[in-house]
Order: structure tokens, then C-alpha cells, then sequence
């Protein structure tokens, strides 16, 4: 089953500010949906279908661990990954739970009112 991947607004914002730093980033985001297509639960599970992602970026040269992160919400009975959050390991060292729970909740309100 092919997945559908889906940035969030959060998500966004934070590749259009890091894509400016980094110019590699928006090539290494694509390879990265495409993958997610077909292997959702890529990465370190966090609970709550929340993966995170190490994700290596040529143009800053430190390899996955002082790279970028990414956080992906999995939706299995929609089918849908959604992009949650992308940031720096040198600028952030940890994103908070309650960050990650108080996006995954965002997201199911919407999907709930959707339907």
C-alpha cells in the first residue's frame, strides 16, 4: 500500500527557513516522501504512531547524528504520513513530547471534523 505524505503548516515553515540555509535539504525532503510512500515507519518510534527520522544533509557535512530530524505522524487507517516537525539537531537537542502529542491531536480534530 502507497501512503500519501502531507506537510503540516508547522513543517512548512520550518523547511522554508532551513531550505535557505541549506541547499541540499529540499533534494534529501523529496528522497526522504518518497521513501515514506512505501515505508512508512521509517525511523525511531516515539509512541502515538510518531517516528523520528535522522536525516543526514550533504550541504552541512556532520552525517545523520548532527544533522536534521524529522517527526512523522502515521495515520494507517487513512493512509496518510504526515511531516510534523523539521529542525536542526545543533539548534534544537530534543523536541518536547507534549509538542509532539499537541501536533498528533491537532491533526486527528481535523481529520475528525473532515468526516
Amino acid at each position: 500500500m502507497n501512503y500519501n505524505v502531507k506537510h503540516t503548516d508547522v513543517f512548512a515553515r520550518q523547511a522554508k527557513r532551513l531550505n535557505k540555509k541549506f541547499s541540499s535539504l529540499k533534494q534529501e525532503l523529496t528522497e526522504l516522501e518518497q521513501q515514506l510512500k512505501t515505508h512508512p515507519h521509517l525511523g525511531i518510534a516515539l509512541g502515538h504512531n510518531t517516528y523520528k527520522i535522522r536525516l543526514s544533509v550533504k550541504s552541512k557535512g556532520k552525517g545523520k547524528s548532527g544533522g536534521m530530524r524529522v517527526i512523522t505522524y502515521v495515520v494507517d487507517s487513512i493512509g496518510n504520513v504526515y511531516l510534523l516537525s523539521l529542525y536542526d539537531k545543533s539548534e534544537i537537542g530534543t523536541i518536547e513530547n507534549s509538542l509532539i502529542l499537541h501536533y498528533t491531536k491537532q491533526i486527528d480534530f481535523e481529520l475528525k471534523s473532515k468526516t
